[in-house]
């Protein structure tokens, strides 16, 4: 079994409310969920409404298919025009940890 994580540091664009900030960041965690069935939410920043921390895991049986969810899921974010993507961290657990 083979576990992976992101942590995603946002800064979202023209955004002036806590309430327009959820706008924002609720439809990217619905569509990683929707696309690619993982566990994700807004885990960090949350009472600063021009920047947010999104968290996903992913479990599966194949390294190889876990890498590829992860990349799947980075390139979805990085490409969402509303949001810049400071830093992404990327943690794999294996049976061997």
């Amino acid at each position: 079994m083979y576990v992976g994580t992101l942590s995603f540091d946002l800064l979202l664009g023209d955004v002036r409310s806590l309430k327009e900030k959820r706008s924002v960041v609720r439809p990217i965690i619905a569509e990683l969920q929707r696309k690619y069935a993982v566990s994700a939410a807004e885990v960090d920043n949350m009472d600063l409404y021009r920047r947010a921390g999104i968290g996903l895991a992913v479990v599966s049986a194949d390294a190889r298919h876990l890498t590829d969810v992860l990349d799947r899921c980075e390139r979805l974010v990085a490409g969402r025009p509303e949001v810049e993507l400071l830093s992404v961290r990327r943690r794999f657990h294996g049976d061997d940890d």
